[in-house]
């Protein structure tokens, strides 16, 4: 079974960073697309960013130029670095690993709150 822990979320004030991780049990991470999603009271989630098993990835336009999402393959861990933050950005975040052969894996989700 893969599981997945993500930590980094907290409290900061509009205009700060935080740096998100999600820490992978298994062997699947290296071979599978990892992707950040949110969701805010009474809103739908979204898809924040991903990045593929070669390194390609892709941005949400709200975040792009503000967000980066990373991985070291080597500590199956996954990143994503988050700047100059605003208070819409205010959401549960939580990791997903997928592969065509993988299934697909959640995180239990980390909380970001961002102050005005």
């Amino acid at each position: 079974q893969v599981q997945l822990v993500e930590s980094g979320g907290g409290l900061v004030q509009a205009g700060g960073s935080l740096r998100l991780s999600c820490a992978a049990s298994g062997s699947i991470f290296s071979i599978s697309t990892m992707t950040w999603y949110r969701q805010a009271p009474g809103k739908q989630r979204e898809l924040v960013a991903a990045i593929t098993s070669g390194g390609s990835t892709n941005y949400a336009d709200s975040v792009k130029g503000r967000f980066a999402i990373s991985r070291d393959n080597a500590k199956n861990t996954g990143y994503l670095q988050m700047n100059s933050l605003k208070p819409e950005d205010t959401a549960v975040y939580t990791c997903n690993l997928r592969g065509s052969y993988t299934g697909s894996y959640w995180g239990q989700g980390t909380q970001v709150t961002v102050s005005s």
